[in-house]
């Protein structure tokens, strides 16, 4: 089985480069020393993600990503990362990128995530942005 999965939710979705970004999605674990078991991410609108967030950690807002850890402490990486499309297309107008680097960010976050890093204080959220924008430069470079 894939150790990384794109699944759509409810809505459709389709990758260009797929195999080249779950492999590289794969890197981000070994170069943190992770060790991955398996990662899904599921696609979404911004009410799917809004039902999502409201049921499992009783927050009513939008928001571009939820990450969920399914692992057991010490064992290998499993996870689901659930995507808003609608969020990251507006994240990504706001912002003055393209949608394809927002995408690549959330999708990178999500992982980092995984791998152990937080994004609630000031000095998590600049950690986190630092590894995303190296992620994001090794990718470009891929």
């Amino acid at each position: 089985m894939a150790k990384i999965s794109f699944n759509t939710g409810d809505r459709p979705f389709a990758f260009q480069q797929k195999l080249l970004l779950k492999s590289f999605i794969e890197s981000i674990f070994k170069k943190e020393k992770k060790q991955l078991a398996e990662l899904r991410y599921v696609f979404c609108s911004d009410d799917m993600l809004l039902d999502i967030n409201r049921n499992f950690l009783q927050h009513d807002y939008f928001t571009d990503i939820i990450t969920f850890g399914l692992s057991e402490k010490g064992q290998p990486i499993e996870g689901e990362i659930y995507i808003s499309i609608d969020r990251v297309k507006d994240n990504a107008q706001m912002l003055g990128v393209t949608y394809k680097e927002e995408m690549l960010r959330v999708l990178f976050h999500g992982a980092l995530h995984l791998c152990g890093y937080k994004d609630k204080t000031k000095s998590e959220i600049i950690t986190m942005r630092a590894k995303e924008d190296r992620y994001l430069q090794l990718f470009g470079k891929a």
